[in-house]
């Protein structure tokens, strides 16, 4: 369900709109694209550094993990 709202907003602002609107895309279509990739990218954003704390908490356990699996590597 779609509701109707008013906003204001800078000229600036309006013209950057107006630069990313795609054929045949009205202004709300575009001002509500831009918000859903918006909050997208925060959410995965938000994801990423999660995954980093892991891997950061774990990255001394998981190093000497790996310099021991390289140490069974047969030279060939």
């Amino acid at each position: 369900m779609k509701l109707k709202t008013s906003v204001t907003l800078a000229q600036d602002v309006l013209a950057a709109i107006e630069s990313v609107t795609r054929e045949g895309e009205s202004r709300s279509q575009v001002i509500e694209r831009l918000l859903r990739e918006s909050f997208a990218a925060r959410e995965r954003a938000a994801i990423d550094e999660r995954d980093c704390e892991l891997i950061n908490r774990y990255a001394n356990e998981l190093n000497e993990e790996a310099i021991d699996v390289l140490g069974y590597q047969v030279e060939t």
